[in-house]
């Protein structure tokens, strides 16, 4: 069982920049795809953002992000990161890191583990 621990969330206004970053654990870091996902207020339904494959070999966004939105990880901190500029009030939800060793469940938003949350406000 992993174990995934998000921060850096907050509040921004329009325009402005948050990076989260979520960290992995036991050290087996290196081995898992990992992904970003949110939740917008309401939704009943998390949608994905971000991935990243284990060997930095595949990236992905969603459309909705696209140039703003920058996903990397450091394998040696087994943690990944969402750096996120130009947010929108849109971008506001509750954003979750997940992870799994199959990159097609990443891809499929159906990764097999989960953090918490933390939670991202731009507000206008």
């Amino acid at each position: 069982q992993v174990q995934l621990v998000e921060s850096g969330g907050g509040s921004v206004q329009a325009g402005g920049s948050l990076k989260l970053s979520c960290t992995l654990s036991p050290d087996t870091y290196s081995s898992w795809h990992m992904g970003w996902f949110r939740q917008a207020p309401g939704a009943n339904k998390r949608e994905g953002v971000a991935a990243i494959s284990t060997g930095v070999t595949s990236t992905r966004y969603a459309n909705s992000v696209k140039g703003r939105f920058t996903i990397s990880r450091d394998n040696a901190k087994n943690t990944v990161y969402l750096q996120m500029n130009s947010l929108k009030p849109e971008d506001t939800g509750m954003y979750y890191c997940a992870a799994d060793r199959l990159w097609g469940q990443i891809v499929a938003e159906r990764p097999s583990s989960w953090g918490q949350g933390t939670q991202v406000t731009v507000s206008s």
